[in-house]
């Protein structure tokens, strides 16, 4: 039959017997759902009971009083009592007042799992309540048993509970899968960077403990934690391995050079180049000394060919540098070779040798289409969409035949239109770095008499085109031209005539080109020498070099999470 009161049942809890007492409790917690207004009234008489460890079920009366102050609305309270239910709050039933209560569980569990890892518990803290823990446990070995390996996986980053986080991973029947996926929710969602390089050194492991390591993953997350030796120390082994872990090694370096930055790849060649049986026999990329003021002009000018040093980076030990290549044994001089064959590829040449070469062979641009642009658009604007539409065009085919055919038409290009139109001989010739000092040698600054401002920044900026992101060898020339234009600015006359006004003018745009040079060659390196020039060339009260430093000084900075960086680029603009 239907009752239609709790009076009576409610009455049971002044009775002296605690078999009354529990019968009472079971009742009043199947029907509180529908009479929770009349049980409210009787609270007080409930919570005695619980707070009665004497008293055979006051984990039952904690129930009761958890459900009650749930439809009253009080979450907090709810919270407290269902914790002191115990085993009695079934975290697998399916109803509106578990799942909102564990939910209020997991979010308070965050919030001390977070204050707790950062070390912001108040000191009279006594820690994460041990009830709340076996709440939320449940609820992870819910997840598990009912194979909800994504959900687990979510809340075990969100409470930092890695144990789970690992369990999710390696209990699920797609062990990869899971760990593609962890690997995205980690990169995506996860802002705390401490926590995030945890989960990162977690995945490293786990990506090395399978059956099969994956070489290839474990490197991402290592480039994310910013471990260069680590990966160094990956490659040796690998190169000292089988002939598939050799291949591996060759891959992962590919790899690496497509998605780690200048600084990051130029301390893994370090690291690796020292393991080589003799370290200074390597092959290494020639590297663009800048030139002193009075050789600039031999440097550029097209009498002469651009001087050339071969530099390593690699300290090299006494007792390796008396070592010859002959002195090697079979072992030794394939391992020479195989780092060898490294070094070529995490610095770039074969990568940008090989992807030269498919553009160069896989040209098909209509030279038509370019020349009807040409000949039906007259305006000067169009004058200059048309040279930048044939720089995407022919971008990295080393393909400048329109230009050569269309000389008298390209000299219209005046003042800006001029530079846009030099700089883009750096995107057809994107990648030509060995011939690029003699590509644009015409159109570099020289120390004979006035330039031409806007062809010699255009010149500097195309040189940092063809060597954007790959720019090593070529930086140090383009740091010491925009010296040099920079001391040509600073430079006090004593008789002010139209020559000076106008190297001084022209100065102003070979900066401005340099500065986008120097920013493209040296991207993600997080040269301080490079980021303090173009910061000098920045705080100059010249807006038209002022803005390409600023843009400049970023590329250079690019990954590198430099709070100084940060706080230089704020001032600047407070200041302006």
């Amino acid at each position: 039959m239907n009752i239609t009161s709790a009076a009576g049942i409610i009455s049971l809890l002044e009775e002296p017997m605690p078999e009354l007492k529990v019968f009472a409790l079971k009742k009043l917690d199947m029907i509180v759902d529908e009479f929770w207004p009349e049980i409210s009234e009787a609270i007080e008489k409930i919570e005695i009971l619980h707070e009665d460890k004497s008293f055979p079920q006051h984990d039952l009366a904690a129930l009761v009083a958890s459900k009650v102050y749930y439809h009253l609305g009080s979450f907090e309270d709810s919270l407290t009592y269902a914790l002191g239910a115990g085993e009695l709050f079934d975290v697998n039933a399916r109803n509106e007042y578990v799942d909102t209560t564990i939910a209020k569980c997991i979010d308070y569990y965050t919030q001390q799992r977070v204050l707790e890892a950062e070390g912001k518990l108040p000191p009279t803290s006594k820690g994460i309540d041990p009830r709340l823990e076996g709440i939320v446990n449940r609820m992870f070995q819910r997840c598990l048993d009912d194979n909800q390996y994504r959900q687990a996986l979510g809340l075990a980053l969100e409470t930092r509970r890695m144990d789970i986080f690992e369990a999710a991973i390696m209990q699920s029947d797609d062990v990869s899968g899971m760990l593609s996926y962890a690997f995205q929710v980690v990169m995506s969602l996860i802002q705390n960077r401490g926590f995030r390089n945890t989960v990162l050194r977690c995945l490293v492991s786990l990506y090395r403990n399978l059956g099969t390591p994956d070489y290839v993953n474990m490197c991402q997350c290592l480039i994310f934690l910013d471990d260069p030796l680590a990966v160094a120390e990956l490659l040796d082994r690998l190169s000292k391995g089988s002939q598939d872990c050799v291949l591996m090694a060759y891959q992962i370096a590919f790899d690496l050079y497509e998605s780690a930055t200048q600084q990051f790849l130029g301390r893994v060649l370090q690291a690796l180049r020292a393991t080589a049986p003799i370290p200074g026999a390597l092959m290494v990329k020639p590297i663009v000394k800048p030139a002193a003021k009075v050789s600039t002009e031999a440097a550029v000018s097209s009498e002469s060919t651009p001087v050339m040093e071969t530099e390593s980076t690699t300290p090299v030990s006494e007792e390796k540098s008396q070592r010859s290549v002959e002195s090697l044994n079979a072992e030794e001089r394939e391992q020479q070779e195989r780092v060898d064959a490294l070094s070529s590829i995490l610095g770039g040449e074969i990568s940008i040798d090989l992807h030269l070469q498919f553009l160069i062979r896989s040209n098909h641009t209509d030279m038509l289409i370019l020349k009807n642009t040409k000949d039906t658009i007259r305006v000067s604007i169009c004058h200059t969409a048309t040279v930048i539409a044939n720089a995407y065009m022919h971008s990295g085919t080393t393909s400048d035949q329109f230009l050569r055919d269309n000389l008298e038409w390209l000299a219209r290009a005046t003042n800006w239109a001029k530079l846009t139109a030099t700089a883009s001989l750096g995107v057809i010739h994107r990648g030509h770095e060995q011939e690029a000092l003699a590509l644009m040698q015409s159109y570099l600054p020289r120390d004979s008499g006035a330039g031409a401002g806007y062809s010699e920044g255009g010149g500097l900026y195309a040189l940092g085109l063809i060597h954007a992101n790959h720019g090593a060898a070529i930086t140090d020339y383009l740091l010491g031209q925009l010296k040099d234009a920079q001391n040509e600015s600073l430079k006090p006359y004593n008789n002010i005539t139209y020559t000076t006004i106008y190297r001084g003018f022209c100065s102003q745009m070979v900066r401005h080109g340099g500065c986008l040079g120097l920013g493209l060659a040296a991207m993600g390196s997080h040269r301080q020498d490079v980021y303090e020039q173009l910061k000098f060339n920045l705080y100059q009260d010249d807006a038209v070099t002022g803005e390409a430093a600023g843009i400049a000084m970023g590329m250079v900075m690019l990954g590198s999470k430099s709070t100084q960086a940060i706080e230089d680029m704020v001032a600047i603009i407070e200041l302006k």
